[in-house]
């Protein structure tokens, strides 16, 4: 209508809003030959900075069936701190029973050179791992929940509930420690044993999580089956009820859609992202899911975009070599390929 081109609301191809955001979007979804529509208001610019994420230490290398020597996992974190990076997530303390990869969770923590610059949070599932996460020096956590019931039991061994009263416990020691606290909920895209997840299940479980009192709230696409449109109208729900600078995303490429969903989210009001050097990563409870987007892709596709982050992208490059030359196996990071074949 003439009322709402004189507020700059139109309905135009989502191809064209991924690219224009300086309009609010009218977005038209078919779902099961179900048609309906909401509106999603992209922000009229992108972030003049993006904070990464930077997981590799952690779900990059928690999946990986040869065991990675201690000293190897030491070596990348020290040279992911002096690539400027804000945040590194050094390891997880689960217990080994289920993760044998972090077993070696208290020394590798204790062993790091820790850069002024950059806080190192580690994953902390419960009070046992809380607790000895503490003794072994942390000073950030997080805690790590999941949309789809199934997931949740196979991932942590309880349900969604449940696994809130764990947290609660957790949230509430660490805020009397002063300790931040992260929050993850898997599955915000898909769940390889539900399929789709409604996105007002995701926007119920972050709130909790961002209510419980986590700084921040990362929505995973666990198996990489997310597109922009499921991304833009998945945040449309969770953003109703918790403020886009309180929320990051955790992207895997499976799909070849984690570069296009994190644009998505940009546009969106997303300002931090998650993301592994070398592409690594997977999910041990989640089949099929490839590696994590790779730090190098988003930083380039970043700095492309006149977007500061603070990382020096060449250092993170040289990082990724290193962990690819002692796993024995090529880089998932399309950059650092393209860089590789040029020099």
């Amino acid at each position: 209508t003439r009322e709402n081109a004189d507020r700059h609301s139109v309905c135009i191809g989502w191809e064209c809003a991924l690219f224009d955001n300086r309009y609010n979007i009218c977005l038209l979804f078919s779902i099961s030959n179900m048609t309906f529509h909401f509106q999603c208001t992209l922000t009229r610019e992108y972030p003049e900075y993006v904070k990464i994420i930077e997981v590799g230490p952690r779900d990059g290398l928690q999946n990986e069936k040869e065991m990675v020597p201690t000293r190897v996992k030491i070596q990348l974190i020290n040279m992911l701190s002096e690539t400027g990076l804000p945040v590194i997530e050094a390891t997880s303390f689960v217990s080994s029973k289920w993760v044998p990869q972090m077993a070696d969770h208290t020394e590798v923590l204790q062993a790091i050179h820790r850069s002024s610059h950059a806080r190192y949070p580690v994953l902390t599932p419960n009070m046992h791992g809380f607790q000895d996460a503490v003794a072994a020096g942390a000073t950030e956590v997080a805690v790590f929940g999941s949309a789809s019931e199934t997931f949740s039991q196979k991932n942590i061994n309880c349900s969604i509930d449940d696994s809130m009263l764990r947290f609660e416990e957790v949230i509430c020691t660490a805020k009397q420690q002063q300790i931040p606290v992260r929050g993850y909920v898997s599955c915000a895209l898909g769940c390889p044993y539900e399929g789709p997840i409604e996105p007002t299940k995701v926007a119920e479980v972050v709130k909790r999580l961002y209510e419980l009192g986590c700084y921040e709230v990362s929505l995973g696409d666990t198996i990489g089956v997310g597109t922009p449109g499921s991304m833009a109208k998945m945040l449309h729900y969770v953003m109703k009820e918790v403020p886009s600078s309180a929320l990051a995303v955790h992207c895997h490429d499976t799909y070849g859609q984690a570069l296009a969903n994190i644009l998505t989210a940009l546009q969106m009001g997303i300002c931090a992202v998650d993301s592994s050097v070398a592409g690594l990563g997977g999910c041990p409870y989640a089949q099929g899911a490839s590696g994590n987007v790779s730090t190098e892709d988003v930083l380039y596709m970043l700095h492309g975009m006149g977007i500061k982050t603070g990382v020096d992208l060449s250092k993170v490059i040289e990082a990724g070599d290193f962990i690819c030359k002692a796993l024995k196996r090529k880089t998932n990071s399309k950059v650092a390929q393209a860089r590789s074949k040029s020099s």
